[in-house]
């Protein structure tokens, strides 16, 4: 536990690092907020009225949208009912947004951080015991251990998009899940565990239906056999998620900033969710925002998966000081 923590400790440090160097301004954003965004899949905590956050999501968009250009911010998060090896209830959480960006410098951005973090957590005695010569050579060969996978961090890593990752590993097509209601259940058993073995892997291009925050991707052109243009019937998310060894990592995708197309979409998100409907209010004062926002690319990246990777754990309580069993 002791090296683990130490080992947490010096990633973090890189992490801040390597946004200082970047010209990152680091924020601290309220924990508890009126109303969070309302989302299917995520239940808040209740506080006195108000909400711990899940995500400083609300917050920091404000701030993009009031000319914060590149900020970051790592923070504690809270979602309930979520436990289990991979999960806590309080996690923490890097996130960090920048203008005139869209995902795809964004998801640059992110393996240029990774790569910097893992860089800096080759352990001195590692260096000791290398020829200076031959420093260079380790760096360009690194890799994590993670399980029984050797993870090549500065080899090319892999871009693919969700329709091609059914393809590949699913039992069926992406449409096949989302009209059968399985999607999730796919990408869980069947797509994530196959994802980040080799190189980290980006998965981009969601369906439109999973990414109520995100822009939605231009309609790309195909022709057919005959030669003819024909526009894509089918809308995706310019939204992305990384994985390491099968764990996801981080979400981000280009920022919505249409406040009517955002509204409606949270109202729809309300309209089909099973929740109680009274953790799921619009936040007006976030949706005004909204129309100041210049385009601006932003993601979430889970410092306690992260941490794990960089450990070779196999629990997330491995590498935080106290989980919420042991208070």
């Amino acid at each position: 536990m002791l090296k683990h923590l130490a080992k947490r400790s010096e990633m973090i440090r890189a992490i801040r690092e390597f946004f200082y160097n970047n010209g990152y301004l680091e924020v601290d954003t309220p924990i508890r907020i009126p109303n969070p965004i309302p989302e299917e899949h995520i239940e808040p905590f209740e506080s006195e009225g108000w909400y711990l956050q899940s995500s400083p999501e609300i917050c920091m968009k404000r701030l993009a949208a009031r000319g914060y250009g590149k900020i970051f911010q790592i923070c504690k998060c809270f979602r309930k009912d979520e436990r289990g090896d991979r999960h806590l209830t309080e996690l923490t959480m890097a996130e960090w947004y920048r203008k005139d960006y869209s995902y795809i410098e964004l998801m640059e951005e992110c393996k240029d951080m990774i790569r910097y973090v893992a860089h800096q957590l080759i352990s001195k005695q590692d260096k000791k015991q290398m020829e200076s010569e031959n420093l260079d050579e380790l760096k360009e060969e690194l890799f994590i251990e993670y399980g029984n996978y050797s993870i090549f961090i500065n080899s090319p890593w892999q871009h693919i998009t969700v329709s091609e990752a059914f393809e590949k590993y699913g039992s069926m097509t992406m449409e096949e899940a989302e009209a059968n209601g399985c999607f999730d259940e796919i990408m869980s058993f069947e797509i994530e565990p196959r994802l980040g073995l080799e190189v980290p892997t980006f998965i981009y291009d969601y369906p439109a239906s999973m990414a109520s925050l995100a822009k939605i991707k231009p309609n790309n052109i195909k022709s057919d056999k005959s030669g003819n243009l024909l526009p894509e019937k089918k809308s995706f998310a310019e939204r992305f998620e990384l994985y390491i060894a099968g764990i996801e990592l981080a979400n981000g995708f280009s920022e919505l900033n249409d406040p009517v197309e955002q509204r409606e979409r949270l109202l729809k998100v309300i309209k089909n969710s099973s929740k109680d409907k009274k953790n799921m209010q619009i936040p007006e004062k976030f949706i005004q925002d909204l129309a100041k926002l210049p385009k601006t690319a932003g993601i979430a990246l889970g410092v306690d998966r992260l941490a794990m990777i960089f450990t070779n754990s196999s629990s997330i309580d491995d590498v935080v000081a106290f989980t919420s069993e042991e208070l």
